[in-house]
């Protein structure tokens, strides 16, 4: 689904329709942002999640988690496999925008960072496997 009208493509996001799919065991992949400017997608992704009522945030990246500081950048970088969404604040952490960040925190919604280039990861992700960084309360 998604809030770009691009019916050739996906079908506009209506939150009723999504839910419907999710209760059918359908997957529903949201595309197109929120349609407004200024939102990344980070912040789409957990608007979105919100109004599903998703149990989680699963984000991909280029690491296998949140370090205290830039693994690509440093070899001592200290990787943690679990932190609060307060500890994340008060380190400086980047895990994805503030806006995106704040909404998942005020909404209790965790958010999982994990490594999205190695095969067989977001496989690991949704049968529960404990991978990446889990970032919860």
């Amino acid at each position: 689904q998604t809030a770009i009208h691009i019916e050739e493509v996906a079908e506009p996001f209506i939150r009723r329709r999504a839910l419907r799919h999710l209760e059918k065991g359908r997957v529903v992949i949201f595309g197109g942002g929120t349609g407004n400017p200024y939102f990344t997608t980070d912040s789409a992704a957990v608007l979105r999640a919100i109004e599903i009522e998703a149990d989680v945030i699963l984000k991909g990246t280029r690491v296998d988690g949140i370090y205290n500081v830039d693994p690509e950048k440093d070899s001592k970088a200290i990787k943690f496999d679990h932190i609060t969404f307060d500890d994340v604040l008060r380190k400086g952490l980047k895990v994805m925008d503030t806006t995106a960040f704040t909404l998942s925190q005020e909404n209790e919604l965790p958010i999982i960072v994990f490594d999205m280039n190695k095969k067989g990861n977001l496989l690991k992700v949704v049968s529960g496997e404990n991978i990446g960084t889990k970032v919860n309360l």
